[in-house]
Order: structure tokens, then sequence, then C-alpha cells
């Protein structure tokens, strides 16, 4: 992950992170790590890539920060104001994840960031996965998901040891096993593990995640 551009005479822009989501029974696991790199330098060890967005939904970024964190602050601000608009009604998670792909759609390219976005639809009692791309592609999935320069290792964990119905606390492990893989292989990615799980009762974070957001 990388808030600058390799060289200000080029339009290359290197990044990295491993950011995965997953669904599990009556639920998602959602995590990331702290690592923010500018090439081969570490920026930061604790940078924030796992963000409430809502009670009941969350996000996680990849690529530019500066980008990412306009993304992430515009979508809890239309959030709120959809919440005020509805007396109370928290926007669903599907609403969300189609305000970051108009949001990137829209920039087509200008923003530099990749997203999961992730939660417990209130209204369909139903856990929800969405991808968002940098060009404002949208795709919901269900059963995993995996963006950054980290997600091939971290995929190739899930994808051996992902099962239906899994509990919170085997989705947790099943993460954390995954984010592990990624920061020994990825050298973008590493530092602390960022995990929250969202399910019926809202949003609850399990590790790393700092109380403003």
């Amino acid at each position: 992950m990388i808030d600058v551009a390799s060289s200000p005479k080029t339009d290359v822009l290197t990044t990295g992170t491993t950011t995965v989501g997953i669904v599990v029974k009556d639920g998602i696991v959602i995590g990331t790590e702290s690592q923010a790199t500018a090439g081969y330098y570490v920026a930061s060890k604790q940078a924030q890539k796992l963000f409430k967005i809502n009670n009941h939904t969350a996000a996680t970024i990849s690529g530019g920060v500066a980008d990412c964190q306009y993304v992430v602050r515009q979508a809890q601000a239309i959030s709120r104001l959809e919440t005020v608009r509805n007396r109370g009604d928290e926007p669903p998670t599907k609403y969300i994840a189609e305000v970051v792909k108009n949001i990137l759609f829209s920039g087509r390219s200008f923003f530099m960031a990749m997203m999961i976005v992730g939660g417990w639809d209130t209204r369909q009692k139903v856990p929800k996965l969405y991808g968002i791309d940098l060009l404002g592609t949208l795709y919901q999935e269900k059963e995993f998901l995996a963006f950054g320069s980290g997600s091939p290792f971290a995929l190739g964990v899930i994808q051996s040891e992902w099962r239906p119905e899994m509990t919170k606390e085997e989705g947790i492990e099943l993460v954390k096993k995954a984010i592990t893989a990624a920061r020994t292989r990825d050298a973008a990615s590493g530092f602390d593990i960022q995990l929250c799980t969202i399910d019926k009762d809202g949003f609850k974070p399990v590790q790393g995640i700092h109380s403003e957001n």
C-alpha cells in the first residue's frame, strides 16, 4: 500500500497489501495487515486498512492511501446521511458497495483503490461480501475474497481450508492463518493483523482496529 508515486517523472504506482473477507455461518470475517509501503520503504507499521462504515458494514482498502481514505470517508458520510434520512434505519451493505462502486467508476482509474465491502444485511438477514476494483467493477462473492499483492498467498490458504457453515471462531483463525502466510511471502504485507466480525448483532472489532474508526 502506498501514498506516493515511485517517481515524480512517471505515472507508475507501486501498491502492496493483503486484505481478506470470508463468509461464515451467520456472518462475515474481514481482515488485513498494517504495513504501508512506498516502493521498498516501509512508510508505516500501523496503517489502518480496515474501517467500520456503519454498525453492520465494514470495508478494507488497498491501493493509494489518500485515495482509499477519501472513498472510505465518503462512504461513512453517506451512510450517516441515509441513516438520518431513513429515521435511524442504516443503509444495507449492498447500498454501501454501490456507493463505493459509483465513486470509483466516476473516477475511472483516477482513484487508485480496490476495496472489500462486507457486512450483515439487516433487511434480508444474510451476510454479504463484495469486491470493487479501481474501475468501479462490483461483484458479489458467496464464499471468500482477497485483494492486494499478498492475495495469492492468502487465497491459497483459504481455498484449501474454507468450508460452508464455518463458525466465526473458525473463520477468525482461518483469516489469521491466511494473512500470516501473506506476511511471510509478500514483502509489501506485514506487521499487525486487523480483524473484525459482522453478524446480526453488528460490527465487532477483534484486534488491531483503531477506536476512531
